[in-house]
């Protein structure tokens, strides 16, 4: 790769801080040869993201929270007193810092240090205050970075860093007892303790920290036949496995471990929409459908790259370099800690852009064809997205006023040739006086459970949704039989920022469009999908039974049952 090219064309960016999303490299004048510029890029951008944690420390010596700083709802918090630490280190080593061997810096930090062993509790945890209290994963979350800063403070040679690293170590061995008898809540969560229990290990060898270790260790890695781990987490928590991952494997010695990142990385080339974001409909934790790029993943791409000399994954690296740019520099502390990640990666390799892959255990088809790609997405209401380059629909979402239970979902994707089918079946039915000899005494509704009442009038509603590949795009084919005289609504949910044409705006409404006939379109920039055709035989949009309509710019096809309809995207 031509890393010169790569920082020159990210100038326009030198003003964004870490914590926003810049999106480009910007190259930076220094007399230190030795860090390659893209690095030295992420430590100015560093310095940005140091200062604007300066001004949210309180000052106030008079004060219990002196050291401590703020979150965005003006809560203190041990989590961002953590991060003028971890952020400080990193610029207290750099040469191309402009706070390298700050003394100020230094002793902000360690009045931050000081404020964590304050609110440390006295069995070495801290709280996350928006939900977890004395919690072992959460301080496992700060030791593993803290670790890395303190060897970068040890190395850094500011003039007294000695007291600093002696108030660190006192929190950070504090928080490995908690670490070696802790519990957790999630599966991330034994690889989170478990790599803060190697960090420790490394620096200050204690056999109660490897012993811990090895039995979160002994329940094996959490990671299926498609390659993704449990949470099917793509934007979070696959990614900070892989990184905790190669942390274990390293300061434990266990390189098997690395083969569940390999296998992760492999499926996760085949996660990425053309615009460089991350497939996240799957997952099930709190990334779940949001809009989110790769940067997480570029530790993870680069190491392996590097150590594996694989092309695929150093191709990685530059695409996600493109799309997500100084947002890497969330993970500064990691180049920093490894200059065997400043060797230039291998000649790149193609990645797959023209392919149809199915994920079973996450119930996830994947088809991508260059820039145009779509996803189908099982046990979910939204069961269908179309990416074509920036036009973006971000769902679609199917509906029925059948007895308050219409949201269409379907339990799994069934594949017959080239055509994929999602089905569901639901039931209406009435129900019969209770028996006679169950009666309650005291006529109490609650104690005559619907199951033992016989149904009667029972209605039926089939949904069946087909989907096929086109020449230019996609087709989707709604059919159902059953109850008729159903109203239905099937939305197009679009990501804002784009021009439609050919649909017209339902009155009463945020931003909910009727496609009465023939075909609209949606603009974004250059990029244009076109959608179609219509049918609007009602304006009843908001079913009884059905999800509440997305905050997004949405156009609606209705109808009634038996309905059989077919969208083309294209």
């Amino acid at each position: 790769m031509d890393r010169r090219g790569f920082v020159k064309s990210s100038a326009a960016v030198l003003c964004a801080l870490p914590v926003l999303p810049a999106t480009h490299f910007v190259p930076v004048k220094t007399n230190d040869e030795k860090a390659p510029l893209w690095l030295k890029a992420l430590v100015q951008q560093n310095d940005l993201g140091v200062a604007s944690l300066r001004s949210l420390q309180v000052k106030d010596t008079n004060s219990k929270d002196f050291g401590g700083l703020m979150d965005a709802f003006d809560i203190l918090n041990p989590h961002s007193t953590a991060a003028l630490i971890q952020w400080g280190a990193c610029a207290l080593f750099s040469s191309s810092s402009r706070f390298y061997k700050s003394a100020q810096l230094l002793d902000e930090i360690n009045v931050a240090v000081l404020y964590l062993i304050r609110t440390q509790h006295e069995d070495g945890t801290i709280d996350l205050l928006s939900t977890n209290f004395h919690s072992t994963p959460d301080t496992g979350f700060l030791v593993k970075r803290l670790a890395m800063a303190y060897t970068l403070l040890d190395k850094s040679g500011t003039a007294d860093v000695e007291k600093v690293l002696a108030n660190l170590k006192t929190f950070l061995l504090r928080a490995g007892t908690a670490l070696s008898t802790g519990g957790i809540h999630t599966p991330n969560h034994r690889w989170v303790v478990t790599a803060a229990l190697t960090k420790l290990n490394e620096r200050w060898p204690n056999p109660a920290y490897t012993a811990r270790a090895e039995q979160w260790l002994a329940e094996k890695i959490d990671i299926d036949k498609d390659g993704q781990y449990n949470e099917k987490s793509t934007f979070i928590y696959s990614s900070l496995t892989d990184r905790l991952l190669i942390t274990i494997a390293n300061g434990l010695n266990k390189p098997e471990l690395l083969d569940a990142v390999r296998k992760n990385l492999n499926m996760t080339m085949y996660y990425v929409h053309p615009n460089g974001e991350i497939v996240t409909d799957a997952s099930g934790r709190q990334d779940k459908a949001v809009i989110g790029t790769l940067e997480n993943y570029y530790y993870p791409y680069r190491y392996l790259a590097l150590k594996d000399q694989n092309g695929e994954y150093a191709a990685m690296c530059e695409m996600i370099e493109k799309t997500a740019g100084l947002k890497i520099g969330g993970f500064l502390d990691y180049f920093l800690s490894d200059t065997s990640l400043w060797n230039e990666l291998p000649a790149t390799k193609l990645l797959p852009l023209n392919y149809i892959r199915t994920f079973p255990n996450s119930g996830l088809v994947r088809i991508r064809r260059n820039e145009r790609d779509c996803t189908l997405i099982a046990n979910n209401p939204v069961w269908f997205t179309f990416m074509k380059g920036n036009a973006v629909l971000q769902g679609m979402r199917f509906a029925s006023s059948f007895f308050g239970k219409g949201q269409f979902q379907a339990e799994k994707i069934v594949q017959h040739g080239n055509v994929w089918e999602l089905t569901q079946k639901l039931e209406g039915p009435y129900f019969q006086p209770y028996p006679k000899e169950q009666l309650p005494d005291d006529g109490d509704w609650d104690k005559m459970p619907r199951n033992v009442r016989p149904q009667s009038e029972i209605q039926l509603l089939e949904t069946k949704v087909l989907v096929r590949e086109t020449e230019n795009g996609m087709e989707v084919e709604i059919a159902t039989s059953g109850t008729e005289r159903v109203p239905v609504a099937l939305e197009l949910i679009f990501r804002a920022g784009g021009t439609f044409t050919g649909i017209s705006k339902i009155e009463n409404t945020k931003d909910a469009w009727l496609l009465k006939s023939g075909a609209g379109s949606y603009s974004v920039q250059k990029d244009t999908i076109t959608f179609g055709h219509g049918t609007g035989s009602h304006k009843n949009i908001s079913l009884r039974g059905a999800l509440p309509a997305m905050d997004a710019p949405t156009v609606y096809l209705t109808g009634f049952t038996p309905f059989r309809h077919v969208v083309r995207f294209s």
